[in-house]
């Protein structure tokens, strides 16, 4: 007689355990072993816990295959779905073989489980193997499909409702109630005090601070006291929810006629703005993308917005400070350049615009689109080019856990033609014509953060702490990323002949960039170094651009002067005319408003499960070297999260989006 011992681990999310009977089979290279329950005295599979049992077979099964789970009803009760984290199998021969699964499994499902050494696609001999390997990948691309919504937009899943997303990408129980929960109680605390639909004008500035009781924060109160001072509307562009758009400036486009008389007052004395601009110190936020794209209807008449530009020029104090604003591109007499020594409320408008615009495109394009959407295509294509054995799947499926359900569920609720952002300027149509400007010039070289803060000119402006943190954070995803590569790929040659990982890029290729040579995505591998390259691109995309976009939106723009999706005035063509009254007239109105900053908090709430970047509750790697690759990257990643902390503590505004402690592992809101 031979004996197995099988330990089984239940994951601990709420609802994971199951009171249905679970089976067992064994597969090895000498045969498998008899359809076993397991059953031990007392509770089985219980949230959290680890059952030991043992199996006994006639003779020893060889080499350890697979493991296949099968889950029958207790009784007669309803469905009853079990989350199965792992399974650990001891051998006779006194080996330990994790069995890593961590998924639902429903009843009548058959759940077939690999163990051992990550493997690549030409390193599986035995004919079993290499049969699940081809089952398996059939499976999944049967399951996870492209979907072309939009020509000229990148490719996304086939899935329409979460209802049906395969059990390996939902989100666990607990996360699904607590985001509910988390609408409910907010909506039921705006209703209550009567602001829910109403149509009703802002009477003053101080009434917008009235919106919540409770939902605020010290970031979010900084920007009402001093959302109108011009050096803490420049910090925004470098430190704000869109660091992503400035450039530096070394001449004037031709259609922003700004003259020397115009922005001396504002500059260092003595100096000039040609001056200022061979010193590299003059920056240009350029809204070209925006022009003449209709905006939405509403009550009869189309909204407006603005396709401007914006200077800005860093002063000897370091301050990156807004000196003139153009809100259209071509220039007119009904199309002024608006100066800080305008009247107040003249240059409160101006700025405002902009920052409409702005909004508008971070929400499409910075954030949904160069976020939520290129995760969406690493995630299809990982899904379909990789079975789990692989060593590539189990270094990113961690950081691509929950983002299909997540994008299911946005493009009904929040980004598509009835959801919440629908009441921006734009409107839906609008915002789907700018993401397919953006992505029309979209470019593999800005997905890479040092060579995007190159091209942009923004390698040594001060105080640019998305920058510094963000190219720390890449170096320390890349180490980490080097390590996990070239341990399972030690040459070339291994990255030339890995057929499902020349069809993983190639599928990104595709579907994210269009088969666009001239986007600069590679169509295949052929070195180690472009692996490392573009999986440190994934994971960085997922986890740290992502929060850099997405975690401060209710501190920056639940104060609607700050940063509005929606603007009710035209943008003024004359100067001297303009009141307080008028940037009342502008805003939203009541019910518009706090419906933005609604979807704003629970956009940048983290919730109970969050997975933080470098913690891997899900044991995937069975071998000693990647798990010490792991634990490097985690401890470097511990040790910045103490830097960040330590310079934090002597900033006016602290910069903690980048903190490794709060960014999540992937896109899971």
């Amino acid at each position: 007689m031979a004996e197995y011992k099988l330990e089984v681990t239940t994951g601990g999310m709420q609802y994971a355990g199951t009171w249905d009977h679970i089976f067992v089979t064994l597969f090895g290279n000498e045969g498998q072993s008899e359809r076993t329950e397991l059953d031990n005295f007392g509770t089985d599979f219980t949230t959290g816990a680890t059952g030991t049992y043992t199996m006994k077979t006639s003779s020893s099964l060889g080499k350890l295959l697979l493991v296949k789970v099968e889950k029958d009803p207790y009784f007669v009760l309803p469905e009853d779905e079990w989350y199965c984290s792992k399974i650990v199998v001891t051998t006779p021969e006194r080996d330990v073989i994790l069995f890593p699964c961590y998924r639902w499994i429903s009843r009548g499902e058959l759940v077939e489980l690999r163990g051992g050494k990550a493997m690549k696609v030409f390193e599986d001999d035995h004919p079993m193997l290499v049969d699940h390997r081809k089952k398996e990948l059939t499976l999944k691309k049967s399951l996870y499909q492209w979907e072309i919504a939009d020509e000229r937009l990148l490719h996304l899943s086939n899935f329409k409702n979460i209802s049906e997303l395969p059990a390996d990408v939902r989100f666990s129980k607990s996360k699904t109630t607590e985001i509910l929960y988390t609408k409910r109680i907010t909506g039921i605390e705006l209703m209550f005090k009567g602001l829910v639909g109403s149509t009703e004008r802002w009477k003053s500035i101080e009434d917008i601070k009235k919106i919540f009781w409770s939902k605020t924060t010290k970031m979010s109160e900084y920007v009402k006291e001093h959302w109108k001072e011009d050096d803490f509307y420049g910090y925004q562009f470098l430190n704000g929810i869109n660091p992503m758009v400035i450039k530096k400036c070394s001449e004037l486009p031709p259609n922003f006629p700004v003259t020397e008389k115009m922005v001396k007052p504002f500059l260092e004395k003595g100096s000039s703005l040609q001056k200022e601009m061979k010193k590299g110190n003059i920056f240009l936020y350029n809204l070209k993308w925006m022009d003449g794209i209709p905006t939405r209807v509403c009550d009869g008449e189309p909204l407006h917005t603005s396709a401007g530009l914006c200077l800005f020029y860093k002063n000897p104090e370091n301050k990156l400070m807004p000196v003139a604003i153009q809100l259209h591109q071509q220039p007119s007499e009904q199309n002024p350049i608006f100066l800080p020594s305008d009247p107040e409320t003249d240059w409160l408008l101006a700025k405002m615009f902009i920052k409409n615009a702005d909004f508008m495109l971070h929400q499409s394009v910075y954030h949904l689109m160069n976020t939520h959407y290129l995760a969406e295509v690493f995630t299809v294509a990982t899904l379909r080019s990789f079975p789990v054995i692989h060593p590539l799947y189990k270094l990113l499926f961690p950081h691509l856990r929950y983002t299909l359900q997540i994008n299911t569920m946005a493009r009904k609720s929040i980004f598509g033609p009835t959801g919440i952002l629908r009441i921006n300027s734009l409107g839906h149509d609008g915002l789907t014509e700018l993401m397919r400007r953006a992505f029309s010039e979209m470019t593999y070289s800005s997905l890479c953060l040092p060579e995007n803060i190159t091209a942009r000119g923004l390698e040594s402006i001060p105080s640019f702490y998305y920058r510094d943190d963000g190219l720390k954070l890449w170096d320390i995803i890349s180490r980490f990323v080097k390590g996990i590569v070239e341990y399972y790929y030690p040459s070339d040659s291994e990255v030339c002949k890995d057929s499902e990982l020349q069809e993983w890029i190639s599928e990104i290729f595709t579907h994210g960039f269009l088969g666009n040579k001239a986007s600069g995505c590679p169509a295949g591998f052929h070195t180690v170094e472009e692996v490392i390259k573009f999986i440190t691109i994934v994971i960085f995309t997922a986890s740290v651009q992502h929060a850099a976009v997405n975690s401060g939106q209710f501190d920056y723009h639940s104060w609607v002067p700050n940063g509005s999706l929606l603007l009710r005035k035209p943008p003024p063509t004359t100067k001297g005319r303009s009141s307080m009254e008028t940037i009342l007239e502008t805003l939203p109105n009541v019910g518009e408003t706090v419906s933005i900053a609604t979807i704003l908090w629970i956009l940048s709430e983290q919730y109970t499960d969050v997975v933080t970047l470098g913690t891997y509750p899900e044991e995937r790697f069975d071998e000693p070297a990647p798990k010490q690759v792991i634990k490097k990257f985690q401890a470097e990643l511990s040790d910045f999260s103490e830097e960040i902390i330590t310079r934090n503590s002597q900033l006016e505004v602290p910069y903690t989006y980048l903190n490794p402690a709060q960014i999540e592992n992937s896109i899971t809101i």
